[in-house]
C-alpha cells in the first residue's frame, strides 16, 4: 500500500489510514516530491511526479501497489496508472477527478511566501501573518503542520514554497494518458465538497472505466479527516478486495 497525500502536505496526514491498514498490508506514507523530507525536482508537473514515484518504487523493490491518492496525491496516482498501469495493482482516489482545475490556492500561496519573507522565529508569528491572508483557521493550522525551525533558529516550509509557486499552473493540469487504465478503481468524494461534480463522472469513466464512485455525506474536501473511520472503512474494503 503506497498512500499519497495533497499539496502542501507530508505523508503523515494519512496516518489514520496507514495505522488502520497496516496489520494486513506494507503501508509506505510518501512524501510527495518538493515536499517533506523528498528530493525536490527542477520541475512540478504530474508527469515528472509520477516518473519520481515510479523510481522510488524500483528502489524499494515494488514491482507493483495499490495506491490511495488524495488530492494532488490522487492526481499523481491517477498519473501513474495511466502511464505505467503494470505498476499499479489498484487505485483510490479521494476527492478529485482527472480534470483541469482553476487557481484555488492564491491566497495559500500568497500566505506561505509572507512567511517565508518575513524570516519568523516563532509560530505565532506565522499565523498571525497568515490568519490577515487565510481566513479558515483549519487551513492554516494544517499548513503551520509543514513549518519546521532550522539550526539558526528561522522557521522554514517543508516544501518548496517557489517551485510549487512557479509551477502551480502545471499541477492544475489534468493527468496524461494515451488510453484507459483497466484496474480496479474507487473514486470516494466528500459530499459537501465540489471538487468532483456531476460532469466530471464522463471524465473519469472514460480514463478509468472499472470506477465505483462512493460519496461521503457530510465530508469537504478534507474528508479522511473529517470522518476517517468511514473513509478507512471504504478504502479497507475496497483494497481487501481488489490488492491480489
Amino acid at each position: 500500500m503506497v498512500l499519497l497525500h495533497g499539496l502542501f502536505g507530508s505523508g503523515s496526514n494519512l496516518g489514520s489510514l496507514a495505522r488502520s491498514l497496516q496489520d494486513r498490508y506494507s503501508v509506505y506514507s510518501v512524501d510527495l516530491p518538493n515536499h517533506g523530507r523528498s528530493d525536490w525536482l527542477p520541475q512540478i508537473d504530474l508527469h515528472n511526479m509520477a516518473l519520481s514515484l515510479e523510481q522510488w518504487m524500483t528502489h524499494h523493490q515494488l514491482t507493483d501497489a495499490c495506491l490511495v491518492g488524495h488530492s494532488l496525491g490522487g492526481k499523481l496516482a491517477m498519473q501513474l496508472a495511466l502511464g505505467a498501469p503494470q505498476r499499479v495493482r489498484a487505485l483510490v482516489i479521494a476527492d478529485i477527478a482527472p480534470v483541469v482545475y482553476g487557481a484555488l490556492h492564491d491566497n495559500v500561496l500568497a500566505a506561505l511566501q509572507a512567511v517565508a519573507a518575513m524570516s519568523c522565529t516563532s509560530r505565532q508569528a506565522a499565523m498571525q501573518e497568515m490568519v490577515n491572508i487565510i481566513d479558515d483557521p483549519g487551513v492554516v493550522q494544517f499548513l503551520l503542520a509543514s513549518l519546521r525551525r532550522g539550526e539558526d533558529g528561522f522557521y522554514r516550509w517543508r516544501f518548496d514554497v517557489e517551485g510549487i509557486t512557479r509551477d502551480y499552473h502545471r499541477l492544475r493540469e489534468a493527468p496524461a494518458a494515451v488510453g484507459a487504465y483497466q484496474g480496479p478503481v474507487q473514486f470516494i468524494k466528500g459530499g459537501d465538497s465540489d471538487y468532483i461534480q456531476a460532469h466530471h463522472r464522463a471524465h473519469i469513466l472514460a480514463l478509468f472505466p472499472q470506477t465505483q464512485l462512493k460519496v461521503m455525506p457530510g465530508c469537504g474536501h478534507w474528508l479522511h479527516v473529517q470522518q476517517p473511520r468511514l473513509f478507512n472503512s471504504l478504502v479497507g474494503r475496497f483494497i481487501d478486495a481488489h490488492s491480489n
